[in-house]
C-alpha cells in the first residue's frame, strides 16, 4: 500500500491526478476554502512536474482567434495568468493545476503573436502596443463571458494586469504583478537612463534597427534563449523546457509585436489612434485601486524596479513578496508554489 501512495503523491499534480488532488484537498468554493489548507498543501509539492497542457481551445475574441488553456472547474472562481516575452504559456504549467487544485477556473492565453493566437482580418495592424494587449485580455474575458476575474502575470503580462487594473478595475478582481507596477508611457520610454540603466536594455535598441529586425526573425531561438539566461542566471532550465515555449515565437506575427513593442516604448513607431484616450489616462501613471500582491524573485537579472519604488502605486490592500532561492525573471515558472499562494492569497481577499 506505501508504494501506491508514494506513486499517487509523485503524479499528484500530473494532468491524471486532478480529480485525486481535488479529493485529498476536500476544498469548497467559498472563500475560506481558498486560503490556508491549499497554501500549506501547495507548499509541500516538488514544482516542475508537469510538461503540458491537456488541450489548448480556441476562441474568436475582439480582433483575434485566441489560441488557451483552461484548467480548472468552469464554474470555478476566473483566474486568468499572463506571459511576457520571450515566454509563452508553458511558464504557468505547474502553476494552473495548483489554482485549479483549490477549485478555479483557470485560463492561460498566448499573446497576440505568440503559439496559436492569430489575427482574424490580415488588414489589422501587428500593434504591441502595451494598450491593445490589455484590451485582448478584456476582449477574450467578453467571449468567455467572464465578467470580472483575478489577474496574474510576469514581464509583458504583469503590465497588462497593471493596465487593465488601472483602466477597467471594475473587471478585475484583484491581481498579482511580478516586478510590480511596470504602467509606462512613450514620454517616459524617451527619458534617458543612467549608462548602467541603459546597458540592460541592450535588445530594446537593437530592435530598434532594420537589422536588429531580421537578426531576431533569423534567429529567434538563440536570441530568446540568450535572454532566458540574463534573465534568471540561476535557472539551469534543459533544452526541452526551452523548445516547448520556443515554439510560441513561430507564430507568422510573433517578429513583428515584438519589434512593434518595443519601438512603441521609445517612440520611434505609432500606435493606433482608437488607443489613445488609454494611452493618455496611462501617462498620468494611475494609482491601482483594486487588491494586489507585487512579487520579485531575489535573482531576477532583467531590468526591474525596486518594491519602494512603486509601493505607493497601490491603494488597495496590498502587499510585497520577495522570493528567495535565486528566483530569476520567470518568477511563474521557477517559483511556481508562490506563484500560485499569492494568487490563492489575494483572491481569497478581495
Amino acid at each position: 500500500m506505501s508504494d501506491n501512495i508514494n506513486r499517487e503523491r509523485r503524479r499528484f499534480f500530473g494532468s491524471a491526478a486532478m480529480t485525486l488532488a481535488a479529493a485529498q484537498l476536500s476544498l469548497s468554493a467559498t472563500a475560506a476554502a481558498e486560503t490556508a489548507k491549499p497554501v500549506r498543501s501547495a507548499s509541500a509539492i516538488k514544482p516542475r512536474t508537469n510538461t503540458s497542457f491537456a488541450s489548448l481551445k480556441q476562441i474568436d475574441a475582439g480582433l483575434l482567434n485566441v489560441g488557451y488553456a483552461e484548467v480548472g472547474p468552469a464554474d470555478g472562481s476566473p483566474v486568468i495568468l499572463l506571459h511576457g516575452w520571450p515566454y509563452d504559456i508553458y511558464s504557468f504549467v505547474d502553476v494552473a493545476p495548483l489554482l485549479a487544485a483549490v477549485g478555479h477556473r483557470v485560463i492561460v492565453p498566448y499573446l497576440r503573436g505568440y503559439g496559436t493566437t492569430r489575427f482574424l482580418s490580415d488588414a489589422t495592424m501587428r500593434n504591441g502596443q502595451p494598450s491593445a494587449i490589455a484590451a485582448d485580455v478584456v476582449a477574450l474575458m467578453d467571449a468567455l463571458k467572464i465578467n470580472k476575474a483575478t489577474i496574474a502575470g510576469f514581464d509583458w503580462g504583469a503590465r497588462t494586469t497593471n493596465i487593465m487594473a488601472a483602466l477597467w478595475p471594475e473587471r478585475v478582481k484583484a491581481m498579482v504583478s511580478v516586478s510590480g507596477y511596470l504602467i509606462g508611457s512613450q514620454q517616459a520610454g524617451r527619458m534617458p537612463l543612467p549608462p548602467k540603466a541603459e546597458l540592460q536594455w541592450w535588445y530594446q535598441f537593437y530592435f530598434a534597427t532594420e537589422r536588429g529586425r531580421d537578426g531576431y526573425d533569423k534567429y529567434r531561438r538563440d536570441f530568446s534563449k540568450l535572454i532566458w539566461q540574463l534573465a534568471s542566471p540561476q535557472w539551469h532550465f534543459d533544452d526541452t523546457t526551452f523548445e516547448r515555449s520556443a515554439r510560441a515565437f513561430d507564430n507568422p506575427d510573433h517578429v513583428a509585436i515584438v519589434i512593434h513593442n518595443y519601438r512603441w516604448r521609445l517612440g520611434l513607431a505609432e500606435g493606433e489612434a482608437k488607443y489613445d484616450d488609454e494611452e493618455r489616462r496611462l501617462a498620468q501613471a494611475p494609482v491601482i485601486t483594486v487588491p494586489a500582491i507585487t512579487m520579485e524573485g531575489d535573482a531576477n537579472g532583467a531590468p526591474h524596479p525596486e518594491p519602494s519604488a512603486y509601493a505607493k502605486k497601490f491603494s488597495g490592500r496590498y502587499s510585497h513578496r520577495t522570493i528567495k532561492g535565486g528566483v530569476g525573471h520567470n518568477l511563474p515558472q521557477e517559483a511556481p508554489v508562490a506563484f500560485a499562494e499569492s494568487i490563492i492569497a489575494v483572491a481569497a481577499d478581495a
